[in-house]
């Protein structure tokens, strides 16, 4: 558990300093460019992230839950990333024009070729980061990581400031991946393979054409909102949309993004060690859900003053499609980690099986309803989790024997401390009303009222949260009196 916490803690950092990047590059870029322009970067983005996850072919997951990894097998998974990596850059690249021309949009195309530059480097370091995270050193990642943001968010706040518009955000990526693969070399331990092989490069192909479509499907679904309505309707609404669903990814960022890389090698470990995954995946989700309920519900209640404050007065017209969003996003948070346990155990088939239908739910949810236009779509993606988290259950119940009932018990404190947490505010903004006039005594106020009330009801249950909290203090208090 030492090299659990150590892990995490590297990770929670790296998501605790990005987010005050992420949060000031977003204020800023969101009063330099306007809502046109952020669609142009986001409909462009979703591609991208969409042959990211096709580049990646599930290699990092078959380097983390190899049982005997060898030179021979790492040679391998380096082969198999360098090569699909570049086909999908060169995909990237000549698809550029005509997905502009599906779009109407000739800055999407700028945009796309832009970003296939980042697939012909990306390979020289992601087996290296792989590694990294089998053997649960994650201080290598974290240094990555920050150099990262802060390239990014310099790059990004100063080419806006030179006028180029959504390329800002293009240039700012590829900066970005610079500063990581070269991280990455920088920290490669002695010994480790440089050079690709060709021999297990079929075991890698295996593994890694049901991992990929886990991912794969997983991005499909995530993107199509983007895709979707920027075809059926403007860039714009496109805009509104991933705005509203900001502020859902900001607990992503805070949370899940530290927890997640964490998560598939533990479960991976445990699965070695302990032959179960089953009391793991629920200590997890009763942490999760005892994070993320509280946060979702303070967002949807008070989403005014959230998007007043990040995003500015142009984009308050997303506050009714967040506050759906922030539900849909509570519904999923119970098994979120469902993919990561069913890789771990070996159940990559199972693994790729649930994301299809989880992401079909969504994309076909969201065809049905977009003819009642944004609102309809977020309606459609909170019913598609609806039906997301019940396949789910129904999955890892016959994959690893979890019972709802064990589930259900591990997500009950979550749900009162989030109940007691957001009661207050939620009276209180029913009472009066949030206005141009007192958005932020909703934001400053609120917040105190529920962090504090928060905090009370993780003591309250003796919540495992604040048990490694009670922990960690003692120790940071010990260590300071022996110092004395």
């Amino acid at each position: 558990m030492t090299t659990i916490r150590r892990s995490l803690a590297y990770s929670l950092a790296d998501s605790y300093l990005a987010i005050p990047l992420q949060l000031v590059g977003t204020m800023i870029l969101s009063r330099l460019l306007t809502p046109e322009e952020t669609g142009v970067f986001a409909v462009a983005a979703v591609f991208a992230s969409f042959a990211s996850t096709f580049r990646d072919f599930g290699v990092a997951e078959y380097l983390i839950q190899e049982k005997d990894l060898t030179t021979e097998k790492i040679r391998a998974a380096l082969s198999v990333n360098i090569a699909i990596s570049w086909a999908m850059g060169l995909v990237l690249f000549f698809s550029a024009p005509f997905v502009a021309d599906f779009y109407r949009s000739g800055g999407v195309g700028e945009v796309m070729r832009v970003q296939a530059v980042n697939f012909f480097l990306i390979p020289f370091g992601a087996v290296t980061m792989a590694n990294f995270r089998r053997q649960l050193d994650f201080r290598p990642i974290f240094v990555a990581s920050l150099l990262a943001n802060l390239t990014t968010f310099v790059v990004a706040t100063a080419c806006a400031l030179q006028g180029l518009a959504y390329m800002s955000l293009a240039w700012s990526s590829l900066a970005g991946v610079v500063v990581t693969v070269g991280t990455s070399l920088w920290f490669r331990p002695a010994g480790f393979p440089n050079w690709p092989g060709i021999r297990g490069v079929r075991r890698v192909i295996q593994f890694g054409k049901f991992a990929s479509g886990i991912y794969m499907c997983g991005q499909l679904g995530r993107g199509a909102p983007e895709m979707i309505i920027g075809r059926a309707q403007d860039l714009v609404a496109v805009a509104l949309f991933s705005r509203a669903s900001g502020l859902v990814e900001i607990f992503h960022r805070a949370v899940l993004r530290a927890v997640l890389p964490v998560c598939l090698p533990y479960f991976a470990k445990s699965s070695r060690e302990q032959g179960s995954v089953v009391d793991g995946y629920l200590l997890s989700v009763s942490c999760l859900t005892a994070i993320g309920w509280p946060f979702l519900a303070f967002v949807g209640v008070v989403a005014y003053s959230a998007v007043r404050i990040v995003y500015g007065p142009q984009w308050t017209a997303s506050v009714p499609l967040a506050q759906i969003l922030c539900a849909a996003g509570a519904i999923e948070l119970i098994h979120y980690l469902g993919k990561e346990a069913l890789i771990a155990v070996g159940d990559v088939k199972r693994s790729n099986t649930l994301q299809i239908g989880i992401q079909g739910a969504r994309i076909a949810g969201l065809l049905a309803v977009i003819p009642y236009g944004l609102s309809g779509a977020a309606w459609g993606l909170l019913g598609a989790a609806v039906f997301g988290a019940t396949y789910s259950q129904w999955s890892l119940a016959r994959a690893i024997g979890l019972r709802l009932e064990d589930v259900l018990k591990s997500c009950l404190p979550g749900f009162f401390i989030a109940a007691m947490s957001t009661t207050p505010v939620a009276i209180w903004v029913a009472a009066e009303g949030i206005t141009e006039s007192n958005f932020l005594h909703y934001a400053l106020g609120g917040g105190v009222v529920t962090v504090s009330i928060w905090l009370w009801g993780l003591r309250f249950f003796q919540h495992p949260l604040w048990k490694e909290a009670a922990g960690l203090a003692e120790g940071l208090i010990s260590r300071y009196r022996a110092r004395q």
